[in-house]
């Protein structure tokens, strides 16, 4: 079993930076595919980025690219998202996710449903 804890999340205003961090637990960390997903309340939970285990393969949602980077320090446990020109239709909850069959996969994966582990996650806020 593997639980995530997100933290970072605040109130900023439009075009400010903002990071993000993960911390997991368990030894296996850098075999799994990390990612960061994004609610806002009454909308479907959508894929912003993710990481392959050994870092070298990223995915962006079109949406974040050029404006967020996902990386991870697996001495560390922990994966990151920093988040700069922020925008007011950013602001949801963001989760990160842990897929454990990430490493088999030709790459990384968007689908809400391969990701077996998730944090309870933290609010991000931008003001207009």
């Amino acid at each position: 079993q593997v639980q995530l804890v997100e933290s970072g999340g605040g109130l900023v205003q439009a075009g400010d930076s903002l990071s993000l961090s993960c911390a997991a637990s368990g030894r296996t960390f850098s075999t799994y595919t990390m990612a960061w997903f994004r609610q806002v309340t009454g909308k479907e939970r959508e894929f912003v980025a993710g990481i392959s285990g050994n870092g070298r393969s990223t995915r962006y949602a079109d949406s974040v690219k050029g404006r967020f980077t996902i990386s991870r320090d697996n001495a560390k446990n922990t994966v990151y998202l920093q988040m700069s020109s922020l925008k007011p239709e950013d602001t949801a909850v963001y989760h990160c996710a842990a897929d454990k069959r990430g490493e088999f996969a030709p790459a990384v994966r968007s689908s809400i449903n391969v990701y077996d582990y998730w944090g309870q996650g933290t609010q991000v806020t931008v003001s207009s």
